[in-house]
């Protein structure tokens, strides 16, 4: 059957399901209602209570009358029941339902009911036509109602057209089912062809949960079953390096430099990717911890066994400031190994880009630390190894794809300081082991959170001179760089000028996104030498700086700001030994959703409980910050709402796989014609067709 099949189907109308990438038939039936009006609450008038209650009723038309004048016209339809009067109101529409309607017809009505002195009334309500008891059973049910745009409102496609044409189809067609019987029956879930009438057509809210519930785990279920092959390929796909030797460099570094003893997570990391770069297959893992929970450190371990084995090995961040960061603590605690570390970033002179990348190519830069400039073409590995990317959020998947064409399948580690989910990390890295650090290295204290309003500002400003005179550093930090009047906000460049004001026996800097990385790189190192006592900053600090010495944090219209950007601020204190105080500074109105971000902030320095929360207030896409997450495009999922669903189908899958990886048995045949297409889908996706 094709969409040209659809009765009362125009040129114009195919053209407006066209733009809504509707193209078949089933494209059609995947068009699911955004809403459902319950019109099976039918009740008899004299029991209705006038609350706003959305019921249906039937009664005989007994007046009709036309009442006001000009905009203020409005017709009233009385019907009466047996039991009660109620009267239907038209303001809009007035002259036409005039005409349709007859007195001693008999009516249903849907709509809310309200109360108005001692009648029951309801504006605009839904009308149909009853002439026998069959007429009212088909009207009082469940109507789904179809998500409208522009285009079909354009074509006048309307939801009654739109359920018409699904009737249509769900008499004419054959659905197949592909899931296997024995699924479907663990699972509880309804067949395919049964779960599409459901859908559109359900006889209760029982049966739409449940249809939806099965098109939900169906989309999961296939996702996870890509995702564990994938998984499997790119474990299995050719031999990843041999690191055998635990040589000179790793061994100097933790049993000689190292000035601290290692958090159990570093440990069982550490121990994790051993095992991975001595197995003989690629390895493809991500390390997840906490801000501060020391995964520089399981990183730098990496490398070194990279480097013991005669491979060079690349770090990849996101911005210029932490590439920076990284070269500065990769040089700082390596220096007493002898080993070559280069920065490639895009701002650069010719010169020296260009001795830089004959030292990647010749294979004497033995580390390189960099932005995205790594992967462009004209960069070339003699031997890589070893591909360490940080802040994996911001990276897209195609840009990970392309770092491991930079060497002949080198192993990946990523790393993300914002914690993950795991409903986010079972689909977005669903194609990675992962590693977890969640305890923090010994000594470090707790940072004390707390809410101050702009009236207990003397205090915190109090508080500031005696933590400076005290030998901590502060950072203030506010959320743009220019004033906006627009958004009200105090900018940093005014706050700059108040704080010199205010501290005239302190020196305070000013670091923002405008400033030329010479200007950022100047600033910083005065304030890590302690040349500078307060930093007034922009976000650029929510990365890259990392001094051991501040102990407060001023957040300005912290109200502004997202939770995990909150956290990361945050934890650019509490990195020495100093009691640190992160101090979060809102406007006078606060909005909710403000309100819970800051209570929760002042609650927790757990990023995985942040996380958590961050994900339900933003929803996926927001949380991630970027479209080429890697992220599914569910249709019909939610994967803050459908968790327990997604952790039932990444069992499943993982079952089904361990029993028939090839889906060869018969129960699995017609499974087997489905998934083939969508699995080839994510394998272009994933770079690894």
């Amino acid at each position: 059957m094709k969409l040209t099949d659809l009765n009362n189907l125009s040129t114009k109308r195919l053209e407006a399901l066209n733009s809504e990438g509707i193209n078949t038939v089933f494209d059609l039936l995947n068009f699911f209602p955004r809403r459902y009006l319950d019109r099976s609450n039918t009740q008899q008038i004299n029991h209705l209570k006038g609350a706003g209650e959305e019921v249906t009723v039937a009664g005989e038309i007994t007046q009709i009358s036309m009442n006001g004048y000009g905009k203020k016209k409005r017709l009233e339809v009385f019907i009466n029941d047996g039991h009660g009067v109620l009267k239907g109101v038209w303001f809009r529409g007035a002259g036409y339902f005039k005409r349709i309607f007859k007195e001693g017809e008999t009516v249903a009505f849907f709509g809310q009911a309200k109360r108005f002195g001692k009648m029951i009334s309801m504006a605009h309500p839904e009308v149909d036509k009853i002439s026998t008891e069959s007429d009212l059973e088909a009207f009082s049910k469940i109507v789904p109602i179809y998500p409208g745009s522009i285009n079909l409102s354009k074509a006048r496609v309307t939801s009654g057209m739109i359920q018409n044409w699904m009737k249509q189809i769900l008499n004419q067609i054959s659905i197949s089912e592909y899931l296997p019987d024995s699924l479907l029956s663990v699972m509880k879930l309804p067949e395919r062809s049964q779960g599409y009438r459901m859908i559109h057509f359900p006889d209760s809210h029982n049966e739409h949960k449940n249809a939806l519930n099965r098109f939900k785990f169906e989309e999961l279920f296939l996702f996870e079953m890509s995702m564990e092959k994938i998984h499997h390929t790119v474990k299995e796909r050719g031999a990843g390096h041999l690191f055998s030797d635990t040589g000179n460099f790793t061994k100097h570094y933790f049993n000689e430099l190292l000035p601290f003893e290692l958090t159990e997570g570093q440990k069982s990391s550490l121990s994790e990717i051993k095992n991975d770069v001595r197995s003989g297959k690629q390895m493809n893992r991500l390390i997840q911890g906490d801000v501060g929970a020391g995964k520089t450190i399981v990183a730098i371990g990496a490398m070194l066994m990279a480097l013991d084995n005669g491979f060079q090995a690349a770090f990849l961040a996101p911005t210029e400031i932490l590439a920076e960061q990284h070269y500065r603590t990769l040089t700082e605690h390596l220096k007493k190994l002898d080993i070559n570390i280069r920065l490639l970033i895009g701002s650069q002179k010719k010169a020296l880009r260009t001795d830089i990348l004959t030292d990647i190519e010749g294979g004497n830069a033995q580390i390189v630390v960099g932005t995205h400039a790594i992967i462009q073409d004209q960069v070339r590995f003699n031997n890589l190894g070893l591909a360490v990317i940080d802040e994996q959020h911001r990276f897209g998947v195609k840009q990970r794809a392309d770092l491991l064409n930079k060497g002949d399948h080198p192993h990946m580690l990523v790393m993300s300081a914002t914690p993950i989910p795991r409903s986010l990390a079972m689909t977005v890295y669903a194609d990675l082991d992962v590693s977890v650090i969640k305890d923090m290295p010994a000594g470090r204290k707790p940072i004390k959170t707390a809410i101050r309003s702009d009236k207990k500002r003397e205090d915190v400003m109090n508080f500031v001179r005696q933590e400076v005179q005290d030998g901590g550093q502060v950072y203030v930090v506010y959320p743009l760089v220019e004033e906006s009047e627009a958004l009200d906000l105090k900018d940093a460049t005014a706050g700059f000028e108040r704080l010199k004001k205010r501290f005239p026996e302190f020196r305070i800097g000013l670091l923002h996104g405008r400033m030329k990385t010479e200007e950022k790189d100047a600033v910083m190192k005065k304030f890590i030498s302690n040349e500078i006592q307060i930093l007034v900053s922009t976000t650029v600090i929510e990365v890259g700086v990392d001094v051991s010495n501040a102990s407060v944090m001023i957040i300005e219209h912290a109200e502004r700001f997202g939770l995990s950007q909150l956290h990361q601020l945050r934890g650019r204190i509490g990195r020495g030994d100093r009691q640190s105080y992160c101090i979060l500074m809102p406007d006078v109105k606060v909005s909710k959703s403000g309100t819970f971000r800051l209570k929760t902030m002042e609650e927790t320095n757990d990023g995985f409980r942040i996380a958590e929360a961050d994900l339900k207030l933003r929803g996926p896409g927001d949380f991630l910050g970027t479209k080429q997450s890697g992220l599914p495009d569910f249709k019909f999922a939610d994967i803050v709402e459908d968790q327990f669903l997604l952790a039932q189908a990444k069992e499943k899958a993982s079952k089904l796989l361990e029993s028939d990886p090839e889906l060869k048995t018969p129960e699995n045949h017609d499974l087997a014609k489905a998934f083939k297409p969508y699995f080839e889908e994510k394998v272009k996706f994933y770079g690894l067709g």
